[in-house]
C-alpha cells in the first residue's frame, strides 16, 4: 500500500469537501435552468469598494447579478441602475426576504461583517466577505462552523494566493531553491483613508485593513503561524472623515507584527496610516519590494504590492546577479475574489482561496493585540492545509 503523507492527505480531504459542497452548487443551477449555469449574487455595501467590485462582477459571463443592498438607500439603487440590476433593498432583511440568490457578496463596513455574514448564511446563502472574515476568531469560527452545518461555503478576501507571482514565490520554495528558509518581511501603509470613520473606530484599524494583505501573504508561503509577539499603537489620535468629521481614533493605526512559522522560520509585517508613500495609494509606477524572503540558498522579493504585484526578484548562490521574473499579473485583480468565487461555483472546482486561511489570519490579528495588551507571546491555534500551491 502507498504511503500518504498528512499533508497530502489534508489537501485531498479539504477538496474532496470541496467538491462535496460546490457540486450541489452547479446541480441546482442546471435545475433552475439557469443559462450557462450563471451564479445568481447579491452584492450588501454599495460604497468605495462595490465601484471596482460591481464592474469587475458584471463582466463575468457566469454571475448573474440580482441584487443590490445598502443602509443609504439611493446608492443601492444608484449601482442597481448602473449595472442593470433587477432589485435594489434599503436592508439585509429585506434583500433576505426579496429575490433568491445564490452568493451574497459582503462589501460593508468591517465591523458589519460577522453579524451580516451569519444572517446571509442562516437565510441559506453562501457567502464571499471582504476582509475580515469576521471581528474575531470566536466570531470566525463560529461562521465556518455554521456555513459547513447548513452545506453552505463562506470565503474571505484578500486574494492574494491568486496571482501568479505568489505562485512562483511559493513553488520555489516548495522546490527548495531558497535552500532552507530563515527570514520573511512584508510592509504596506499609506496616510490612512478619509471617506469614513469606521477604520478608526474599534473592530478597525491598519491590521484588518492594511496588515492582513501581508499576513496572508507570508503565511500562505511560509506556512501556518505558531505563535505571535507585536507591538501596536496610534500615531494620529484624531482624524477627519467624510462621514462624521474629526473623531477620536481608537483603533491602532500602526502595528509591528512578528510570527514564528515551522522549522525555526520568523516572519515580521508592519502595517499603517501613518506612511508616506511617494507612489500614492495604488502604488502607481512602485518599483521597490513590499515582501522579502531570506534563505540559505537564495532571496526572493516580491516588485510591487501583493494586491498589486509587477514581478519578482530573485538572486542566488549559483546566479548572484538578481533576475526578475513574472513581470505580468495576467487577469489578477484584487476585487477579483467574488467572480472568482463565482466561476468556481459554476464549475464545481475549488478556488485556492482557502476560509480557513481567512480564519488564521483573523487570529493573527486578534493575537497581535492580545500581545499588546499583554506584553505575551501568545500561542495560536488555527491551521490551513499548506501549500496551498
Amino acid at each position: 500500500m502507498k504511503k500518504v503523507s498528512r499533508k497530502s492527505f489534508i489537501l485531498k480531504s479539504g477538496k474532496l469537501t470541496a467538491a462535496a459542497i460546490l457540486a450541489p452548487i452547479t446541480l441546482q443551477a442546471k435545475a433552475m435552468g439557469l443559462q450557462d449555469n450563471k451564479i445568481r449574487v447579491g452584492v450588501i455595501g454599495c460604497g468605495k469598494v462595490s465601484k471596482a467590485y460591481l464592474p469587475h462582477l458584471a463582466k463575468s459571463d457566469v454571475v448573474e447579478l440580482i441584487a443590490t443592498c445598502d443602509i443609504i438607500p439611493q446608492r443601492a439603487q444608484e449601482a442597481a441602475e448602473e449595472f442593470q440590476i433587477p432589485h435594489h433593498y434599503p436592508h439585509i432583511d429585506a434583500m433576505m426576504a426579496g429575490a433568491s440568490f445564490d452568493l451574497l457578496v459582503n462589501l460593508t463596513d468591517m465591523q458589519e461583517h460577522g453579524r451580516l455574514n451569519q444572517i446571509a448564511l442562516e437565510s441559506g446563502h453562501h457567502v464571499w466577505s471582504e476582509k475580515p472574515l469576521a471581528n474575531s476568531y470566536k466570531e470566525g469560527r463560529g461562521l465556518l462552523d455554521l456555513a459547513k452545518n447548513r452545506g453552505l461555503k463562506i470565503w474571505s478576501a484578500p486574494v492574494v494566493v491568486n496571482s501568479p507571482q505568489f505562485a512562483f514565490m511559493s513553488r520555489a520554495i516548495q522546490e527548495g531553491k531558497l535552500g532552507k528558509v530563515a527570514a520573511a518581511h512584508g510592509h504596506y501603509g499609506h496616510r490612512g483613508p478619509s471617506w469614513s470613520a469606521f477604520f478608526y473606530e474599534p473592530g478597525g484599524g491598519s491590521l484588518p485593513d492594511l496588515g492582513v494583505y501581508n499576513l496572508a501573504t507570508l503565511t500562505g508561503l511560509l506556512g501556518p503561524a505558531k505563535s505571535v509577539v507585536a507591538m501596536t499603537s496610534t500615531i494620529t489620535k484624531e482624524r477627519t472623515t467624510g462621514d462624521k468629521g474629526k473623531i477620536t481614533v481608537e483603533a491602532e493605526d500602526n502595528a509591528m507584527v512578528l510570527m514564528e512559522h515551522a522549522n525555526g522560520t520568523l516572519s515580521h509585517v508592519q502595517s499603517g496610516f501613518n506612511y508616506f508613500d511617494p507612489y500614492g495609494h495604488e502604488g502607481s509606477g512602485q518599483n521597490r519590494p513590499t515582501i522579502s524572503i531570506w534563505g540559505t540558498k537564495a532571496n526572493m522579493n516580491l516588485v510591487g504590492y501583493d494586491w498589486a504585484p509587477f514581478g519578482v526578484d530573485m538572486a542566488t548562490l549559483d546566479n548572484r546577479e538578481t533576475v526578475r521574473y513574472i513581470t505580468d499579473a495576467g487577469t489578477y485583480l484584487w476585487e477579483e475574489g467574488a467572480t472568482v468565487i463565482a466561476e468556481s461555483m459554476a464549475k464545481g472546482s475549488e478556488p485556492l482561496i482557502d476560509p480557513e486561511h481567512a480564519l488564521h489570519v483573523l487570529e493573527i490579528i486578534e493575537a497581535a493585540r492580545k500581545s499588546q495588551e499583554t506584553g505575551s507571546r501568545i500561542d495560536l491555534m488555527s491551521e490551513f492545509p499548506y501549500p496551498l500551491v
